[in-house]
């Protein structure tokens, strides 16, 4: 059980480096075609950015089902669940506000997530984005130094100021 546990907390923890490393060489690389949709304004209820949720969705499903005997395969796949359901939660809920009610915290660590997102969407395209995280947001101040440094136009996100 103290094993299952650990795989499950680990995946989480791995999926937001795998989660960084997709959104930053692969979102906004070959796999833009699907995320442009994430960094445009709309109204509508879904975006096709959300087919890459669906994506490891699958792949978390197939881990859990086909795992002979609850495996270690199986935990994995509860793991990405759990992060999927953080990503909901966090990224979907709290930070893009997809939700039917509004939340926006005013400290701590959550506004800073919030913030470190907001600047990541700052960039007009994919090129000179930073905080490619969803669960770990980089200090803010430090973020805004470097798209002051980065060549790609800049217009200032609301509700980013320290």
């Amino acid at each position: 059980m103290l094993l299952n546990g650990a795989i499950l907390v680990g995946t989480v923890v791995v999926m937001e480096l795998v989660a960084y490393s997709v959104h930053r060489w692969i979102m906004h690389g070959p796999g833009w075609g699907w995320h442009e949709s994430h960094h445009v304004e709309h109204d509508d209820l879904l975006e096709k950015n959300d087919l890459y949720a669906v994506l490891f969705a699958g792949l978390a499903l197939v881990m859990i089902l086909f795992s002979p005997g609850r495996g270690s395969l199986y935990w994995v796949g509860v793991g990405m669940s759990v992060y999927g359901c953080l990503y909901f939660i966090v990224h979907d809920g709290l930070v893009h506000q997809r939700w039917p009610f509004r939340w926006v915290p005013r400290h701590g660590y959550l506004k800073r997530l919030v913030q470190a997102h907001r600047l990541h969407h700052a960039v007009d395209g994919r090129e000179g984005c930073v905080s490619f995280g969803f669960l770990y947001a980089p200090p803010v101040r430090d973020l805004k130094t470097r798209l002051r440094e980065g060549k790609a136009p800049v217009r200032e996100p609301v509700g980013t100021s320290e």
